[in-house]
């Protein structure tokens, strides 16, 4: 057929228009109208999914069942599209003309990527740490969310580059996995992550088969070669992918600490003489699923470098954070200069970062013990309209 509308998808002797007209075989004729009805509504799912993606990362502790059942709808929904896709392939071998064309799972698996994406955002945008390779990967997450929307890009890819379209669909696996795991079961980061990657060649297996059509030990070598540097590239570059579901609620420096009451005490300007007679406490305040036990770790830096990694153990469920600190007493040498305090969990995932300078003029910082919050998502209180509840 030549006719060409707004949005045209092709998929050998089957040819579906969804803006101003549907042409299907007779036997999926019913589709029509439906489909037609579903594509006037389509522009409000993407904010309907990020508002229950806010709601999913505001209540994962006080409605935690919201969350779970949240993840599992889009776990359900990504099971029955790759059945779907997997029982297509399969009857379509055997001489049998079932199941739905191309475009129309085409537009199905669209509204799941969009539902995917605009859900798991808000967890990725509420912990990412700007100043950080995070950025990059939640930079990704933005760019493929709005490709999503963009139906002319979106369709183009899904017929043109079909790699780039198995790339969009390994990363919505991967993300919603990292984002529901920790609540669903209380696993930690570090086993989220590797869960994660697992299921992102899993589910991606199908796609790659479909790009590839292996048909000799080479191609089948090919695929498995790339699911293998897929994984690889995704636990490698772990350092890069925010941790979903931890954040730092509250950070503060002080030079004393009330132990009985988990609060910084005291002030001091932390000159080298100073740091040396006194030491230094590092509080932070880490928001967690509720029954998540995780090992997380303060890593000090002087000028960039290593000097001190030490773990602990946070547990979840708290609104105001675990309350967790370090005290390191052994400043030796010249400590003059720029320090960081990386607070990172036990496979490297950066959750915050507390800053100061040590110098003996007016560069110096102020340990006032004051707790500040973050900036963004994570340090605005919504206590007020959700109610309180302390431990």
């Amino acid at each position: 057929m030549s006719r060409r509308a707004p949005r045209d998808i092709y998929n050998e002797d089957v040819f579906i228009v969804i803006d101003n007209e549907i042409a299907l075989p007779a036997r999926l004729a019913w589709l029509e109208p439906l489909i037609a009805r579903l594509q006037r509504y389509l522009w409000l799912w993407p904010p309907i999914a990020f508002v229950l993606g806010l709601l999913g990362f505001f209540l994962v502790n006080r409605q935690q069942w919201l969350g779970a059942v949240l993840a599992i709808g889009l776990l359900l929904t990504w099971l029955l599209l790759i059945v779907e896709s997997v029982a297509s392939r399969w009857l379509s071998r055997r001489g049998r003309q079932t199941g739905l064309p191309r475009a129309v799972t085409t537009f199905i698996t669209q509204v799941v990527h969009q539902e995917t994406l605009f859900f798991c955002l808000p967890f990725f945008l509420a912990t990412t740490i700007w100043a950080s390779g995070q950025a990059l990967f939640t930079g990704l997450m933005v760019g493929c969310a709005l490709l999503a929307i963009l139906d002319p890009l979106y369709f183009g890819l899904s017929q043109r580059h079909r790699w780039l379209y198995f790339l969009l669909h390994s990363l919505c696996v991967f993300v919603v996995m990292l984002v529901t795991l920790p609540i669903m079961f209380s696993l930690t980061t570090g086993e989220s992550l590797v869960l994660a990657i697992a299921a992102m060649t899993f589910f991606s297996l199908p796609s790659l088969i479909g790009l590839l059509r292996p048909a000799g030990a080479v191609r089948w070598l090919a695929m498995f070669g790339l699911l293998i540097l897929l994984g690889g590239l995704a636990w490698s570059g772990r350092a890069w992918i925010p941790p979903a579901t931890l954040w730092l609620s509250g950070s503060a420096l002080s030079p004393g600490f009330d132990t009985a009451t988990r609060t910084p005490r005291g002030e001091m300007v932390l000159t080298p003489e100073n740091l040396r007679a006194r030491g230094l406490y590092a509080y932070t305040a880490i928001r967690a699923p509720r029954g998540l036990r995780e090992k997380i770790y303060h890593v000090w830096r002087h000028d960039g470098r290593v000097v001190e990694r030490i773990a602990l153990i946070i547990h979840g469920g708290r609104d105001q954070g675990y309350r967790a600190w370090t005290h390191k007493q052994n400043f030796s040498g010249d400590v003059s200069g720029r320090w960081q305090i990386d607070v990172t969990t036990a496979v490297g995932q950066r959750i915050g970062t507390l800053r100061f300078t040590v110098a003996d003029d007016a560069d110096a910082t102020h340990a006032d013990g004051r707790i500040h919050r973050p900036p963004g998502i994570p340090g605005w209180n919504i206590r007020h309209l959700l109610g309180s509840r302390g431990e």
